[in-house]
C-alpha cells in the first residue's frame, strides 16, 4: 500500500501533496521464513512498518528549497499495535516514507509517557505560515527504564493524551545520529535519524521518525535483540528481489572503457605479479591461482597483457560478457536488506577539466588498470518493497529515495548512469562537476546504445548470514590491488594545464578539484577489491 495523507487546511500547491507509489505493484515473492511478512520481533518488541498517514501540520518556509516540510500521524495501524513517533518530510518531495509502529510482546517493552516536553512552538518563535495554525513540538517524558523514541507534532498547545504515544525500554534501544535536514527556521532544526553504529553486524533499527534540535539529548533509536536473520531474504527472494529492481545502467557514447566479467578479465590474458619476481604469471579463468588472505600484503597486483594488441583489446572490457556482483546484507539491526552490485572494469579512462568554457584533457591523470564501481538497493524486508538506491562516485557516493529515481518500461527497474571514463555513476544524465565556479573535472554521462541490463547475468557472490547456501568466488577473496602502481609525474601533468589558465583564481580552483580525487586515479596505488572497502561490512555513509 503507498502512502496517503489527509490533509487539515488549504494550502499553496507542492511536490508533498502528491503521493510516490512504485510504478508496478509488488510481486508475490517466494515463499521463506520471516521476510516480507509484515511484522519483525526485535525480542518483545513486534515492530510494523506503516506508511499511511495523515496530515497534521505543514509549514511552508525554510528546510529544503525553503519549501517547508509536513508532519504526519501514523495511521491504519495493525490490531494491537502502538505510535512511537509521527513522520516528517520535506515539501519539496512527494510523499513516500515509513515509521514503525510497536506492539508489546513480553508485557512491559512499552509504556506510555508520564508527562510531554514542550520543545517548540511556532507561536513561541513567531514563523509567517500564510495563516495556516501553528505547530506544536512534544517530547514524551519516558517512566524509569524507558525512553522515548520519536515526538509528536499538534497545532493546540494543550499537551497530547499520555495513551497517544509509547516509550520503549531502555535495552530495546540504541545510540542514533542526525541523518538528513527535513527542515529548521530560527535555530530549531528537524532531522530524521539513524543509529550510530550501522553495518552487517550492527542492531540498532531506524525508527523512520524525526528528532528536533534542543537541550535535551538525542533521542534514541531502536535495538534488536533477536538479531537471528530469520527476517533476511533467502536464495530464492533475492533472486526474485533483483529481478525486479536490477537497474539499467547506461555508458556514454564516447566511452571507451567499458566493464566486463571478472572471468573474461582473467580469460584473455590477465597477469599475475609478484613483488621481486620479474616473470608474470597468467591467472587461471576462474581465478584460482590468485593467492588467498585476509589483508593486503603489497606483494602481489594484477595487470592488462603485455602484447600491445591485447592490451588494448582486454582495456576496452566487453559488454557482452558483463556480469554484476551481489553482495547480500543485513542493515539496521536486519529489518533492511542492502543488495551491494559490484561491476569490474578492466581500464578506468583520463580525467578531463572543465576550466569555465574550455574542456582540457588531463593527459594519463585518472587512468588506472582494475575499476571496481557499486551501487546498492536497499529493501525493506517488511514487504520486499525498494526504499533507496546508493550510487558509488569515486571515493564516496549518494543515496536517493525511490520517489526520485528515474525508473524504465513502466516497471521498478531504475536507471543509472556511468560517466565518461570514471565510471562514477549518477541518478541524471548530463553533467556533474567536482569542483566549483565552473572550474573543476567533469564527469559526464548520457543516455547512449551502449546500455546493460544488469538483471541479465549477475551472480550472488556473498551473504554471509546464508552460511553454505553462497559460495564465494576464488577472486573475492584476493586481498591485493587489481592494478599495478604507476608513477607518471603528475606533478607534470598538473603544471601542463596550469599553463594554459589565466588568473591565480583559475588555478586554485583547479588544484582544489585535483586533490578531491582518490589516489588511484594519480596511480599512487592499485584499486583493490571488494572486501577490502569501507562498506563492505559497513554502511555506505
Amino acid at each position: 500500500m503507498g502512502n496517503k495523507a489527509s490533509a487539515q487546511s488549504s494550502s499553496p500547491s507542492l511536490p508533498i501533496d502528491s503521493t510516490f507509489n512504485l510504478p508496478s505493484p509488488l510481486p508475490s515473492w517466494p515463499s521463506g521464513e520471516g521476510f516480507a511478512k509484515g511484522r519483525i520481533d526485535l525480542g518483545g518488541l513486534e515492530v510494523s512498518q506503516v506508511e499511511t498517514f495523515n496530515k497534521v501540520w505543514s509549514v511552508y518556509e525554510g528546510g529544503q528549497d525553503n519549501l517547508g516540510a509536513t508532519f504526519f500521524e501514523p495511521s491504519s495501524l495493525p490490531e494491537g499495535f502502538s505510535i512511537l513517533g509521527f513522520y516528517a518530510q520535506p515539501n519539496s518531495r512527494k510523499l513516500f516514507g515509513w515509521t514503525f509502529v510497536g506492539k508489546d510482546l513480553s508485557g512491559d517493552s512499552l509504556r506510555p509517557p508520564v508527562d510531554y516536553l514542550l520543545l517548540w512552538s511556532g507561536k513561541s518563535s513567531k514563523v509567517e505560515n500564510n495563516g495556516v495554525e501553528m505547530g506544536y513540538f512534544w517530547q514524551p517524558v519516558p517512566p524509569e527504564g524507558y525512553n522515548a523514541v520519536g515526538l509528536i507534532v499538534t497545532t493546540s498547545d494543550v499537551k497530547p493524551p499520555l495513551d497517544k504515544i509509547r516509550c520503549v525500554r531502555s535495552d530495546l534501544t540504541d545510540q542514533s545520529e542526525s541523518d538528513s535536514l527535513i527542515w529548521e527556521t530560527n535555530g530549531f532544526r528537524v532531522s530524521s535519524s539513524k543509529p550510530v553504529n550501522r553495518g552487517t553486524q550492527a542492531s540498532g533499527v531506524s525508527v523512520g521518525t524525526f528528532f528536533a534540535n534542543s537541550s535535551n539529548p538525542t533521542l534514541p533509536c531502536l535495538k534488536n535483540n533477536k538479531f537471528d536473520f530469520s527476517c533476511m531474504p533467502r536464495k530464492p527472494q533475492i533472486d526474485a528481489l533483483f529481478q525486479t529492481y536490477a537497474p539499467y545502467i547506461y555508458f556514454h557514447k564516447d566511452e571507451k572503457y567499458l566493464p566486463s566479467s571478472v572471468n573474461w578479465f582473467f580469460s584473455n590474458g590477465a597477469l599475475l605479479y609478484k613483488k621481486g619476481e620479474s616473470n608474470p604469471v597468467p591467472v587461471e579463468p576462474n581465478g584460482s591461482n590468485l593467492p588467498q588472505g585476509e589483508s593486503n600484503d603489497g606483494l602481489y597486483w594484477l595487470d592488462l597483457p603485455v602484447d600491445s594488441d591485447a592490451r588494448k583489446r582486454v582495456k576496452s572490457g566487453d559488454l557482452q560478457s558483463v556480469e554484476v556482483y551481489l553482495h547480500i546484507k543485513p542493515v539496521y539491526g536486519g529489518t533492511f536488506t542492502d543488495i551491494a552490485v559490484w561491476m569490474f572494469y578492466p581500464f578506468n579512462g583520463p580525467s578531463r577539466a572543465k576550466l569555465k568554457a574550455v574542456t582540457v584533457p588531463l593527459g594519463k591523470i585518472g587512468e588506472h588498470i582494475g575499476d571496481w564501481e557499486h551501487f546498492t538497493l536497499r529493501i525493506s524486508n517488511f514487504s520486499g518493497k525498494l526504499h533507496r538506491m546508493y550510487l558509488s562516485q569515486h571515493s564516496g557516493g549518494s543515496w536517493m529515495d525511490a520517489s526520485e529515481i528515474e525508473f524504465q518500461g513502466g516497471g521498478n527497474k531504475p536507471v543509472a548512469y556511468a560517466s565518461l571514463n570514471g565510471h562514477a555513476m549518477y541518478f541524471k544524465p548530463g553533467l556533474v562537476l567536482q569542483g566549483k565556479d565552473d572550474v573543476g573535472i567533469r564527469n559526464d554521462t548520457g543516455k547512449s546504445e551502449k546500455v546493460i541490463d544488469t538483471a541479465v547475468r549477475f551472480k550472488v557472490v556473498a551473504a554471509g548470514y546464508m552460511g553454505g547456501e553462497v559460495e564465494e568466488p576464488v577472486w573475492l577473496n584476493y586481498m591485493r590491488h587489481w592494478g599495478p602502481k604507476i608513477d607518471y609525474g603528475r606533478e607534470d601533468e598538473i603544471r601542463g594545464v596550469e599553463k594554459i589558465m589565466v588568473g591565480e583564481s583559475l588555478k586554485k580552483g583547479f588544484r582544489s578539484a585535483i586533490k578531491g580525487l582518490p589516489n588511484e586515479v594519480y596511480g599512487e596505488e592499485g584499486p583493490t577489491g571488494p572486501k577490502l572497502k569501507r562498506n563492505w561490512l559497513g554502511d555506505e555513509i
